[in-house]
């Protein structure tokens, strides 16, 4: 049975060598088969290099989404092609936005996507959060109201795009699908410190497009069982969305990177 490690939110941008060190060395004792990785693993000038040291450290495939710090201090269209870049430089890392479904056993893939918090969710008119996104990702520097609020659907709508091209033929064909993205894609999954996230906070830390495009394609083949892996939040929890569909958040603390579980693959 394949061995999956999760990690996310680790953002090692934070934190000593010494501890990015440990945290290589604490996955890969575990001797996972695959890594997979949902988001903020730095910045824009330095993800891709945490990345590299853990292509280096574990040989394994890498599996990974970006989260909105990792956009931090560059563009969102840059830090895309950083991800590509990375990529090509090495054979284990691969970014989930650009595949289809990964085959993880004759039983199982893997699909996954970045997300965004489209501010669908919860009341985005009255917000009184001011997300550093808007101050440190450049297509989003400046915006608020109105403006703002297209920009998010937008984002949103190109995991949405994804997931409704990837998810169908993957739950035709696999008895097992395991969703990976940064921001959770319902509001049921947004765990803050042991609760529920209020209406303030939800437009932020939910996609509402990528919700749909997975519930959807659940709905439509009961027999099979996603799992969905998520963050963003900073706090864990577990949500039942169908008989079929189950999501889980990782928690995560600034400064203690640490690996979440790991997922043992059918």
């Amino acid at each position: 049975m394949p061995r999956v490690a999760w990690l996310t939110d680790v953002h090692l941008n934070f934190v000593a060598r010494r501890a990015v060190d440990e945290l290589l060395a604490i996955v890969a004792s575990h001797g996972p088969d695959a890594v997979v990785v949902t988001g903020d693993i730095a910045e824009a000038q330095s993800f891709r290099g945490m990345l590299l040291r853990m292509a280096e450290a574990w040989q394994r495939p890498i599996y990974f989404v970006l989260g909105n710090h990792d956009f931090y201090f560059g563009t969102i269209e840059g830090a895309r092609e950083t991800a590509r870049l990375a990529c090509r430089q090495s054979p284990w890392l691969h970014w989930l936005p650009e595949m289809d479904a990964v085959e993880l056993s004759p039983r199982t893939a893997l699909v996954g996507h970045d997300g965004w918090g489209d501010g669908r969710v919860g009341d985005h008119a009255h917000s009184r959060v001011r997300l550093n996104d808007f101050e440190l990702i450049g297509e989003l520097t400046g915006l608020s109201g109105a403006r703002q609020f297209r920009k998010l659907n937008e984002l949103g709508d190109q995991a949405r795009a994804h997931f409704e091209r990837v998810l169908p033929p993957a739950v035709e064909r696999y008895q097992h699908v395991v969703v990976a993205t940064h921001v959770p894609p319902f509001r049921e999954a947004t765990w803050h410190q042991g609760r529920i996230s209020d209406p303030d906070w939800t437009p932020f830390f939910t996609c509402q497009a990528s919700g749909e495009a997975i519930r959807a394609a659940f709905e439509k083949r009961p027999e099979c069982t996603g799992l969905v892996l998520c963050g963003h939040t900073h706090g864990a929890g577990e949500a039942d969305i169908l008989d079929n569909l189950h999501v889980s958040t990782g928690g995560a603390e600034y400064y203690r990177p640490a690996l979440q579980r790991i997922v043992e693959v059918p």
